[in-house]
């Protein structure tokens, strides 16, 4: 019954309304339907628009958070190299400093020993003469320049008294020692290892000391500054040799004129001063 009424009231209105009117109403609403559609798809594609635009911000926010701890991380990174390569730095100069010093100390041992070796052949020369006679002989005993003479040469057995061939010999070596200038030296008796036992020479020490004190007096008397000259006994405690055999105690039976080591050469001298100072 509907279906009749409707196909009645479109026909009195077909027939009223003209049809031109009605096909320009279906076109509007058409539009119109259309016009909807498509702002709902422009709603829709803002939207979403919107959502990616907040998750590429999101992203790079991340990503701007993930590049600024990486460059911390540099920035940690070569802070601790630049601290480390300062240090290894520091290291370098103090050993370059300590190297520096060490060439220096080098050189001037190097330049003492040649000094040192310098006057010992100076002191080979100057007492050539005697040498070559076998009245005497010098060498190195623990760094230091000796003159050694025979005791058998100048003293007989278990006295001190010179003889007149120890006192010719010693008035040569006098002239050589007073050559050297400066220098300082020390008369030193050495005895062998058979025991004395007199009124004035209780034991070896006495014997060596007065032996080594008639030296001193007869150098002196030959020239040598008596400031620049000592006497001391060893008696029997430093062989050169056996006391087991009589050639080897009378090795041992002699005097030694040590020529004192001038310390300001020796490596240390400055520094030993500046604590005694």
């Amino acid at each position: 019954m509907w279906s009749v009424r409707w196909c009645l009231l479109l026909a009195s209105v077909s027939c009223v309304v003209p049809r031109a009117r009605v096909l320009e109403m279906e076109d509007r609403h058409v539009k119109e339907a259309a016009a909807m559609q498509i702002a709902a798809q422009a709603a829709t594609s803002r939207a979403e628009a919107s959502d990616l635009r907040a998750t590429t911000a999101l992203q790079r926010e991340q990503e701007t958070a993930k590049a600024l701890n990486a460059s911390e991380a540099n920035v940690d990174a070569l802070t601790r190299e630049t601290a480390a390569l300062l240090k290894d730095r520091t290291r370098l100069r103090a050993s370059v400093s300590d190297m520096e010093q060490a060439l220096r100390e080098l050189a001037r041992r190097k330049e003492a020993s040649e000094a040192r070796m310098a006057s010992y052949r100076d002191l080979l020369q100057r007492f050539s003469v005697l040498i070559d006679a076998g009245r005497l002989s010098v060498k190195i005993v623990e760094g230091r320049m000796v003159v050694e003479l025979a005791t058998d040469v100048l003293f007989s057995s278990g006295s001190a008294k010179l003889s007149d061939q120890g006192g010719d010999a010693l008035d040569d070596v006098a002239q050589v020692l007073a050559s050297l200038g400066e220098r300082t030296f020390q008369v030193e008796g050495h005895t062998d290892n058979v025991p004395i036992a007199t009124e004035r020479y209780p034991s070896n020490w006495e014997l060596a000391s007065d032996r080594a004190l008639v030296v001193v007096r007869r150098l002196i008397a030959g020239g040598v500054s008596p400031a620049h000259i000592s006497a001391s006994s060893h008696a029997e405690h430093q062989p050169v040799s056996d006391n087991e055999t009589a050639g080897g105690r009378a090795q041992n039976r002699r005097i030694e004129i040590v020529v004192v080591p001038d310390l300001s050469l020796l490596p240390g001298h400055e520094e030993l001063n500046a604590l005694g100072g």
